[in-house]
């Protein structure tokens, strides 16, 4: 288990010593620019309905990465599981970094006062060795894989955690999420089985029939590691992240898969998850892995929009040739601030 770098009050402690990267003029921050850390509106106060309990059993545990890079993102679907939620400070975050980088830690601060959260740092050398070439540079990033090491990195009290990409927009109540029945799964996700399965891994694989009888028994479908909902003591118990390891170390002598962290997890898990309504992970709306061309939404009712794929809405909103969808993303962008820094 990692030790959380801090949490809400010990940040606090940390930004009253940093007196050269914030004033404060007639009750205003003014942040100087020592990074190139975008500057964000601060996010409004969520509060909880009437029927909403303060027991500590009724948090919902949410994990996140957190980097520089997706910062933008990460905003935006902070804010979006906030604004749908109904109790929204039963809310407890765990954010997920590859280095501390206090700029970071302070944008999250200030634009989010009120928010509850803990920050590990994971540490590259976890997977150090590990990870292979895939078709894309970004799913190489060693905290792309920290999702194996949930059950390692948080606390014992948290006994269940919903892992979220930081390309996503949530527009429902997570809460109905977070609350499904495992039914003694281990994890639970949108399950697509109308998906060509087969070209998640090579031609290798396929035609190695001791490799691929890994699914016999089972009807292996997609399913996206963007948005899960794991039970944490049963992946630690059941040894789940050193399965996954095995797949990444055969990879490494075979090469029987092109993308990252996605085909080890579904070698482990596929046809063994809960699934749950595809409502909740409306993927693919950042195209493809090579080109990141426009898609369509899918038919259907939708709580959750994800960005997977090469592109992403707040770059392609930035460069002003956006997808249809990505305007959907755009309400819960608070990236710029009406606050100019002392350097102006």
């Amino acid at each position: 288990m990692a030790v959380p770098l801090f949490g809400r009050l010990s940040f606090l402690l940390l930004v009253t010593t940093a007196t050269l990267a914030t004033g404060i003029h007639h009750g205003i921050i003014i942040r100087k620019s020592f990074s190139d850390i975008p500057t964000f509106r601060e996010a409004p106060k969520f509060r909880n309905g009437d029927d909403c309990s303060s027991n500590a059993s009724k948090t919902i545990h949410i994990a996140m990465t957190l980097d520089a890079n997706y910062l933008r993102g990460t905003m935006a679907a902070v804010l979006s599981v906030l604004k749908h939620s109904t109790c929204p400070e039963n809310m407890e975050f765990h954010f997920l970094c590859g280095k501390y980088d206090t700029n970071v830690l302070r944008s999250i601060n200030t634009t989010f006062p009120y928010l509850n959260f803990r920050v590990y740092r994971f540490d590259p050398n976890r997977v150090r060795g590990k990870i292979s070439r895939s078709i894309r540079q970004a799913l190489d990033q060693p905290l792309n894989y920290a999702r194996i090491y949930l059950a390692d990195i948080l606390p014992p009290d948290v006994k269940r955690v919903l892992y979220l990409d930081s390309d996503i927009v949530v527009v429902d109540d997570i809460i109905k999420l977070w609350e499904v029945d495992l039914e003694g799964k281990v994890l639970a996700a949108p399950e697509y089985c109308h998906a060509n399965f087969k070209q998640y891994f090579t031609d290798l694989f396929w035609s190695d029939k001791e490799l691929s009888s890994t699914f016999n028994g089972r009807q292996p479908c997609y399913f996206n590691t963007g948005v899960m909902v794991v039970d944490v003591d049963k992946w630690r118990q059941g040894g789940y992240a050193a399965k996954v390891e095995e797949w990444m170390a055969m990879q490494k002598q075979k090469r029987i898969y092109t993308l990252g962290s996605l085909p080890p997890f579904l070698l482990v898990l596929a046809g063994n998850i809960k699934a749950v309504h595809h409502r909740w992970n409306q993927h693919g709306l950042g195209g493809d892995n090579i080109e990141g061309k426009c898609r369509s939404l899918h038919p259907g009712p939708i709580s959750l929009l994800h960005w997977s794929g090469k592109g992403k809405p707040w770059l392609r909103l930035d460069s002003r040739k956006p997808c249809a969808v990505d305007h959907l993303w755009a309400p819960y962008d608070l990236y710029g601030s009406p606050v100019q820094s002392l350097e102006e």
